[in-house]
């Protein structure tokens, strides 16, 4: 559980992953926690990691492109 005095930020970086910081906790489309081992970690908003849904760098080589 988060406590008050830890904060999550996501921040969307441009052409890449959503940066996740902080003790968040990441379910799958059933609500099953998904295990994390880091407490800051990318995940993937162009659809094509293999490591979904965390990223891979798969972007880069993708040309995907965001308005953000």
């Amino acid at each position: 559980m988060i406590g008050p005095e830890e904060s999550v930020t996501i921040t969307a970086y441009p052409d890449g992953p959503l940066l996740v910081r902080g003790a968040a906790v990441i379910e799958n489309s059933d609500g099953e926690p998904i295990p994390v081992s880091r407490r800051t970690v990318a995940l993937c908003r162009c659809g094509l990691s293999t490591i979904k849904p965390f990223c891979d760098g798969t972007h880069k080589a993708s040309g995907f492109r965001t308005d953000v």
